[in-house]
């Protein structure tokens, strides 16, 4: 029945599509109620957990030495697909995961960390473009994603800016994390709760990311279940590990103590011998030496001196109490599935978004964001020299040599950021035990070709959900990927996804049949020097067949060109692709005027405040009282910043420089006192002047500091507090975040002109945006 059965004169409003009948009172009116949208009966719970920078041989279940008891019970009860490719960056691999879609199409060729202006790089999702959780919460399912996001321009994280590639915006019903590409993992510079930013100072004693995170997630699922025992949930756990800078609990880094002093060569030798065991790749593979290409060579072990090794073997530690770190957490999510009855009926995929890193360099590094930032300066400083007992605690940003990077890799070449498979080959898990059981002679091991885009159509087949074909009265484009479903079920099905372009910062590659074109960044953007392998016989892409096979190198060049054209993919940038951003961000460098009580700013706000240019700070006080204590403007954290800060009476100015910290003692601030500057001016070599005078009077300096650039300051700028992570470790000690006492009026920055040579910031950005993946 609808409403034009009763009868409605034409002048009424607000009954169009009602199905039950309307009259002058209840008693000659039928109520009625639109259908709630419900998933099929018994469809499963599907938990994606998404790491970032993880090996293919990190994990128990592809050959790894580290403890991974939870990996290990997935992947006995399910699927490993061993031939499962992703792309060779982050925020493209994240956007391929969510949508189907290859990631120009998504918008993704980069990071979330640009914006050079062309449709495969809008580096934002359109509103074409549907996601997973868009897709089953449409159908009836609870959505909850924690972790790192990086689906959103840096210039979009503030207040005021678009949110319509936030996680809230694009399907989930939850959110907590990062919406930056990494993090620290003791001071987080910002977390998000669904659309607001956490409001928080200081961190509480042991607090930890990746433990936070987990709590939430959990939280999450007992919340739901307390509230409805019935609805199906999504959970997209996208951890901050592995991404440097590196650090892990002192427990879990105490079980790996002396583990690494054999080196990464033996390392190497005993996962391939793993991976071998396990049946992972086929008999007469062959391990790849280590890299020896400049730039990315790997010395041998023993050609190290003891101390060099110590020190490696202890960033090694670090590394594997963070993975042994990510299994508890994932333990954690089973245990709760567990005690709730719905293990079985959970479909749990495990994977990583690209392959180990090379960002450490060769030798390692304690100052993590210094080594973004150099330019040819025989003085600048990569490696802050700290004490080996603070490797992988608060106080310092380390990353691992790219020695342990291969090693990660094992047994392949090259590291994430290439289109070898070092870089896009990455371990898969899948567990389904109600739906996906291996049969009696399946060992679960699937050697057929998959792909990131992928992962969506293949999920929603298994949870039996059709794809919508309009977003928001737009037709949404087609997924790329295709389901993996055949394969998962039998592993004797061919492979479903049979050819695939690879491209980022013109690296490129193409993959058809078993044959793979592959090619580093080339010189000239446009004239790559192409590698062929057949991969089937040569899955780690030792023997190069481009001389002898010059057709199929011509085939599949074309075919990439082909599918370049058709995925958006032109036109190719280069390390150019961070050097041009949109008009309307100059509006970001303007002078800014912060009153007392105003929430740390954004990073990336602060940092075009003061990057590569002269700056003024000036802090206005109601009068200086004698006792008045505490800091009046902080901008930074244990990895690179300043702060300004009366005590006991008198005004210092500290500077830390990537982990070098330097302090000056301005003297007594004089009773009264209302205004206090700190002038910032440029020298050559990527270095700065600071001056701080008191109510016009000079008062102190600090000449010839290096300038913090790239991804530094990572903390963005607090007004009567060094909130979050501390800029001074000494001044924390003595006063935690040390809230200014007096009356703190405002801090004004004033952004002079940038002084530093373009070609040098094209450079340092172009290094620190890569790294931010």
């Amino acid at each position: 029945m609808t409403h034009a059965d009763s009868a409605l004169p034409p002048h009424a409003r607000g009954y169009e599509g009602f199905e039950g009948r309307i009259g002058r009172t209840a008693a000659d009116s039928t109520p009625a109620w639109p259908t709630a949208t419900t998933p099929p009966l018994g469809s499963p719970n599907i938990v994606v957990v998404l790491i970032d920078d993880m090996g293919y041989s990190d994990i128990g279940p592809f050959g790894s030495e580290i403890e991974t008891p939870t990996l290990d019970r997935l992947a006995s009860q399910g699927i490993r697909m061993t031939n499962y490719h992703t792309t060779p960056l982050c925020s493209p691999s994240r956007a391929a995961l969510l949508t189907g879609l290859n990631p120009h199409r998504a918008g993704y060729g980069f990071v979330a960390n640009a914006d050079p202006g062309y449709p495969g790089l809008r580096l934002e999702l359109a509103d074409d473009v549907q996601t997973l959780p868009e897709i089953l919460r449409g159908a009836g399912y609870a959505t909850y994603a924690v972790g790192k996001w990086h689906l959103v321009r840096d210039a979009n994280l503030a207040p005021g800016r678009s949110r319509d590639s936030w996680p809230t915006q694009r399907g989930f019903d939850r959110y907590y994390g990062s919406l930056e590409g990494l993090n620290s993992f003791y001071y987080p510079n910002q977390l998000i709760s669904d659309n607001s930013v956490v409001d928080v100072d200081e961190y509480p004693e042991g607090y930890y990311l990746t433990d936070d995170l987990t709590d939430k997630a959990v939280g999450y699922i007992k919340d739901l279940r307390a509230h409805d025992q019935d609805k199906p949930f999504f959970l997209y756990f996208a951890h901050v590990a592995m991404h440097g800078p590196l650090q892990a609990k002192p427990a879990d880094q105490a079980k790996y103590r002396g583990r690494y002093d054999e080196g990464w060569d033996r390392i190497r030798e005993s996962r391939f011998a793993s991976q071998l065991l396990q049946g992972l790749f086929p008999e007469g593979t062959r391990q790849a030496p280590r890299n020896s290409e400049p730039g990315f060579d790997v010395p041998e072990w023993e050609s190290l001196t003891p101390e060099v090794q110590s020190r490696f073997a202890r960033y090694m530690e670090v590394y594997a109490a963070m993975v042994d770190s990510i299994d508890q957490s994932v333990g954690r999510i089973v245990d709760t599935l567990d005690e709730l009855g719905e293990l079985d009926n959970t479909i749990i995929v495990f994977t990583s978004d690209n392959g180990g890193t090379a960002e450490g360099g060769s030798d390692g590094t304690r100052s993590y964001f210094a080594q973004f930032a150099h330019i040819q300066d025989p003085d600048w400083v990569g490696d802050v020299p700290h004490d080996e007992s603070l490797i992988g605690g608060p106080e310092l940003g380390v990353h691992y040599p790219r020695g342990w990077g291969q090693t990660s890799n094992t047994p392949f070449r090259f590291y994430k950021g290439q289109s070898f498979a070092g870089g896009i080959r990455v371990p898969f898990l899948l567990s389904w035990p109600a739906g996906l059981k291996p049969e009696a002679g399946d060992n679960g091991i699937r050697d057929q070709f998959a792909y990131v885009t992928d992962l969506t159509p293949t999920l929603l087949e298994l949870a039996g959900i059709e794809t919508p074909t309009v977003r928001n009265g737009l037709p949404v484009k087609e997924f790329d990927g295709v389901s993996s479903a055949p394969v998962l079920r039998s592993p004797t099905a061919p492979s479903t996804h049979t050819e695939q372009y690879t491209e980022v910062t013109g690296i490129r590659g193409y993959y058809k049949d078993g044959w793979k074109l592959l090619a580093l960044a080339p010189a000239d953007i446009d004239k790559p020097h192409w590698q062929l392998f057949d991969v089937r016989a040569d899955p780690t892409e030792l023997d190069d067949l481009a001389s002898r096979f010059p057709d199929k190198v011509r085939e599949l060049a074309e075919a990439w060109d082909h599918s370049a054209w058709a995925n958006t993919v032109f036109p190719l940038l280069g390390n150019t692709v961070g050097a041009v951003r949109r008009p309307e961000e100059e509006a970001l460098s303007r002078p800014v005027r912060l009153l007392a009580g105003t929430p740390p700013l954004e990073r990336y706000r602060s940092s075009k405040l003061i990057g590569f240019r002269d700056f003024d700070i000036t802090i206005e006080l109601d009068g200086y009282r004698e006792g008045d204590a505490g800091v009046l403007v902080a901008h930074g954290d244990p990895q690179g910043g300043y702060l300004l800060y009366v005590e006991d009476g008198n005004l210092h100015l500290g500077y830390n420089a990537f982990g070098s910290y330097s302090v000056v003692d301005a003297g007594p601030l004089p009773v009264g006192t209302k205004r206090i500057d700190v002038s910032v001016a440029v020298l050559p070599r990527l270095r700065w002047d600071l001056h701080v005078s008191v109510d016009g009077i000079h008062a102190g300096q600090l000449l010839g500091q290096v300038q913090l650039v790239g991804m530094a300051p990572w903390t963005g700028i607090s007004v009567g507090v060094d909130a979050r992570g501390p800029v001074s470790w000494e001044v924390r000690r003595r006063h935690g975040p040390f809230r200014y006492s007096g009356a703190l009026r405002a801090v004004t920055y004033t952004p002079g002109p940038v002084k530093v040579p373009r070609r040098h910031i094209e450079s340092i950005e172009w290094e620190a945006e890569y790294a931010a993946d």
